[in-house]
């Protein structure tokens, strides 16, 4: 079994779609519903679909609750890309938390998304 998409709730589908584009390379395959859907692609086999809260699940994203009840990650092949990938979101929309730093076995860093998504990225040198 692997994992076939996430689909994540954010308010402004469009700017966190942009922010996965721009800043971690992720190719927009299509868009949705007047704007509310966006579906990625990570080139590796895993769909991202951003989209607006669905009331029948709940309709919340993390932005409207104020808290983080998730985070994703993203595994580079080394330190040298996640100080790239660290200068490429700094100058992006992202608030970062931190530089990146060895931590738990790794070089990585953490970061808040437009959506309030928290992602970290990093890379360990047990799983590249």
């Amino acid at each position: 079994m692997r994992l076939n998409h996430l689909d994540l709730h954010v308010p402004e589908v469009t700017a966190t779609a942009e922010f996965f584009v721009t800043c971690l390379g992720f190719r927009l395959v299509e868009t949705r519903g007047n704007g509310g859907l966006a579906i990625l692609s990570d080139g590796s086999g895993l769909e991202l679909v951003l989209s607006h809260p669905v009331e029948k699940f709940g309709g919340a994203h993390q932005a409207s609750t104020g808290h983080f009840s998730y985070h994703i990650g993203f595994i580079l092949d080394d330190r040298a890309e996640v100080d790239r990938a660290f200068e490429r979101i700094k100058a992006s929309a992202a608030t970062v938390w931190g530089e990146p730093r060895e931590m738990r076995g790794g070089w990585l860093f953490y970061c808040v998304i437009p959506g309030n998504i928290l992602v970290e990225i990093g890379a360990r040198p047990l799983l590249t």
